[in-house]
């Protein structure tokens, strides 16, 4: 069951005994776990009724206690354990889980990787309740994950717009949730949110960012890229350097696909390599410029220079030095 049918349930009023919710994207687990929070009990029951605690600090038997008490003025008792993956005695909770108490609904959130389903107590939780994996969003998917949020919230959002929220906040969906939700404070729903909106409120540059650097490099204009490396060297958390070799390495990458594709149509092209039709046509453009053997001796360049950044065979260069050298052999035969 994904998300989007959980929190439905939820919101209809209709809960499980125990909710495991693991995996490495934490975004989901809050979600979820918020919004049980929200619906399982009124404000004023929660006072006696509602328990959240912590792994690190949590002992077993105190929370089989909370687990196995009786909710006082209320049908329900809502108990979360939040950062389960720090609390030891989990597979001791198996003899619970075989027989939960039918008053209490039990929200496990262990983040940050998953849970070994192999083990007792999964199997368990599953005839009983729910257990919901909370994987980290494909690369592919991001921008088409923005888009719907954004969406979702009242707004839309062009697709320079939507690159550049993916460019600069990467698969941090937390954090993109956070930016968005600021410009819903800011501006009216029905909004049609562009890059200039995302440059004035978010502090992402619409002309000197990453998804910038990587048009430059594709369109072989070496005094725009260093421009634009001159405003990281000014801007240190507009981007690092292994950010640009990771953009870099996956711009090669594709248009050598590209090559090797027996059709040219933009959106067969963004079907086959999972991206957006725009940045298809982009990438198909940028084949004429580089051929299968350049393209070939750039991904070693991009190799050497994350072994660089990483302190390997240089010494004293700076980041700005050397994505300039970087980008200059890319772009040089």
């Amino acid at each position: 069951m994904n998300e989007r049918l959980i929190l439905k349930e939820i919101e209809s009023k209709s809960f499980q005994s125990i909710y495991l919710l693991h995996g490495e994207e934490p975004y989901f687990i809050d979600l979820i776990s918020n919004a049980l929070i929200d619906n399982v009990l009124k404000d004023d029951e929660k006072e006696f009724n509602q328990s959240i605690l912590y792994g690190k600090s949590t002992d077993l038997n105190i929370l089989v206690n909370e687990l196995r008490s009786f909710p006082m003025g209320s049908d329900k008792r809502l108990v979360v354990l939040k950062e389960a993956q720090d609390f030891k005695n989990f597979e001791e909770l198996c003899p619970y889980f075989e027989n939960p108490n039918p008053t209490t609904i039990f929200v496990i959130c262990y983040k940050y990787k998953k849970y070994d389903t192999r083990k007792k107590s999964p199997k368990l939780i599953a005839k009983q309740g729910t257990v919901f994996l909370s994987e980290k969003i494909k690369e592919y998917q991001l921008n088409e994950w923005i888009q719907r949020y954004v969406t979702g919230r009242g707004f839309s959002l062009n697709s320079k717009a939507t690159m550049l929220l993916n460019e600069f906040l990467g698969n941090d969906l937390g954090r993109i949730v956070n930016e968005v939700e600021k410009l819903g404070v800011i501006y009216p729903k029905g909004t049609a949110l562009d890059e200039k909106h995302i440059e004035e409120n978010i502090g992402i540059s619409k002309d000197y960012n990453l998804f910038e650097l990587t048009n430059a490099v594709a369109a072989q204009d070496i005094h725009k890229a260093f421009k634009i490396i001159h405003y990281f060297e000014m801007n240190p958390k507009a981007a690092h350097i292994t950010t640009v070799v990771s953009s870099l390495f996956t711009f090669f990458s594709n248009v050598l696909k590209i090559h090797f594709l027996k059709f040219t149509a933009r959106e067969a092209i963004a079907k086959e390599l999972r991206i957006h039709p725009f940045v298809a046509g982009e990438l198909n453009k940028a084949k004429a410029k580089f051929s299968p053997k350049k393209i070939a001796y750039n991904m070693e360049v991009l190799q050497e220079y994350d072994l660089k950044s990483k302190g390997y065979g240089n010494t004293s260069s700076s980041q700005a030095e050397l994505m300039k050298e970087m980008v200059f052999k890319l772009l040089n035969p």
